[in-house]
């Protein structure tokens, strides 16, 4: 089966009428949860970015919490897992905001959790890959708002030991 191109889906979906829009809505979201919750983003989150980016620090912290400190290999493994979330919820929201935000916040988490970055080089590398990302999404907005995350880098940075 020939996969459609987004050209060719945005003209067909044209054409339907809002119930059989209802339908393959609902049909898409049955097959995989990432469609689910980016249809949930979609209709009940995109109004309150402030509410889901709390909401998604949340889940970070609990994630945080529930880290198997038992050997470095768990807690690479559990922190590779809470940034592929996080990731999956800036794909959601699309806003550079939301991106600065949420990777600002992993990296206060992460290098708050002290077993972490002593010492290892993947965990270190993986912190300044992100601290990159924050950089290069940070260029994209308004002057004022990255004056204000700049400050927040900053603080983040100079903690460093």
């Amino acid at each position: 089966m020939r996969t459609a191109s987004i050209k060719e889906l945005k003209q067909e979906l044209k054409h339907r009428s809002q119930g059989d829009l209802l339908d393959l809505c609902l049909r898409l979201s049955r097959f995989k949860k990432e469609n689910k919750e980016l249809l949930s983003y979609l209709l009940f989150e995109a109004s309150n970015e402030l509410a889901y980016i709390q909401g998604i620090r949340d889940e970070m912290d609990k994630e945080f919490e529930e880290i198997n400190t038992d050997s470095v290999y768990y807690i690479k493994k559990s922190v590779r897992k809470i940034l592929r979330h996080t990731k999956t919820y800036i794909r959601y929201s699309k806003k550079k905001e939301t991106e600065v935000e949420l990777l600002l916040y992993f990296c206060m988490k992460l290098k708050g959790f002290n077993p972490v970055l002593n010492g290892n080089i993947s965990m270190q590398n993986l912190f300044d890959r992100q601290i990159a990302l924050i950089k290069k999404a940070m260029s994209g907005l308004h002057e004022d708002l990255q004056y204000d995350y700049r400050l927040e880098l900053q603080q983040l940075l100079g903690n460093e030991s």
